[in-house]
């Protein structure tokens, strides 16, 4: 497999993946590690966006210490979980005052409404070093962040975001519920379209999540409408 496969095996894990364990080092430990549960988004370009509480343990380790490793599992459900996916992806915890970091972040995680307003919470965009994927036997490797990242310009689509996942959610209800059901193969149930980037969009019913991933990456509003006509058409068939 290329370097350019590996990439998009790593973007794809990390896409769809909504919590992740959080290494940090501990600011009262003498640089321990420090592991805890985080919930994750993906920007545009597939950098994890966290949104953290100054009063978390974690979160007083980074003030002291930006370096982070993130901790992405693709093993559940495996009766092997050794043969299965993950990949640890190591940077900075950089503060965010971007408007569509933290817009993305709530899309994805609806819940994060009811305190994302505290004052005590901050968006966190992690700056990407490199990335360690192991992917079964033979697919083992380091990344650096040109290759974990996505590449492409998509400002066009990013920019009516908001507006395309409204309008799926509003008037393509039905198709938003095949592309879980039918494309897949997710239990039934009133699923959302919470995001949308060039790689694919992301699904939510209730604690559940899903991520269909797009054949070829799309840049602009025509581009993402012609995808997800396409695939309501399939999802029917």
């Amino acid at each position: 497999m290329t370097d350019e496969g590996f990439g998009a095996k790593v973007r794809a894990l990390m896409r769809s993946n909504d919590r992740i364990a959080l290494a940090t080092a501990a600011a009262h430990e003498a640089g321990r590690p420090h592991v805890s549960l985080a919930i994750v988004a993906c920007a545009t370009d597939a950098s994890p966006i966290l949104l953290l509480s100054a009063l978390a343990e974690h979160t007083r380790n980074i003030a002291r210490d930006a370096r982070v490793a993130l901790l992405y599992d693709g093993t559940r459900g495996q009766d092997d979980p050794l043969s299965g996916m993950r990949v640890t992806v190591v940077g900075r915890a950089l503060p965010s005052t971007r408007t569509e970091d933290r817009s993305r972040f709530l899309a994805r995680h609806p819940s994060a409404r009811g305190y994302a307003d505290f004052t005590d919470f901050s968006v966190f965009r992690i700056a990407v070093d490199r990335a360690h994927l192991v992917a079964g036997f033979g697919q083992v490797c380091w990344l650096d962040a040109g290759e974990v990242l996505f590449q492409g310009g998509a400002s066009a689509l990013m920019t009516r975001e908001a507006e395309i996942v409204d309008h799926m959610n509003k008037d393509h209800a039905d198709a938003v519920r095949r592309y879980a059901t039918s494309l897949l193969g997710c239990e039934a149930g009133d699923w959302l379209m919470t995001g949308i980037d060039p790689e694919g969009c992301d699904l939510r019913r209730g604690g559940a999540t899903a991520r269909l991933t797009f054949p070829h990456p799309i840049a602009s509003p025509d581009e993402a409408r012609a995808m997800l006509v396409q695939l309501a058409r399939e999802a029917r068939q």
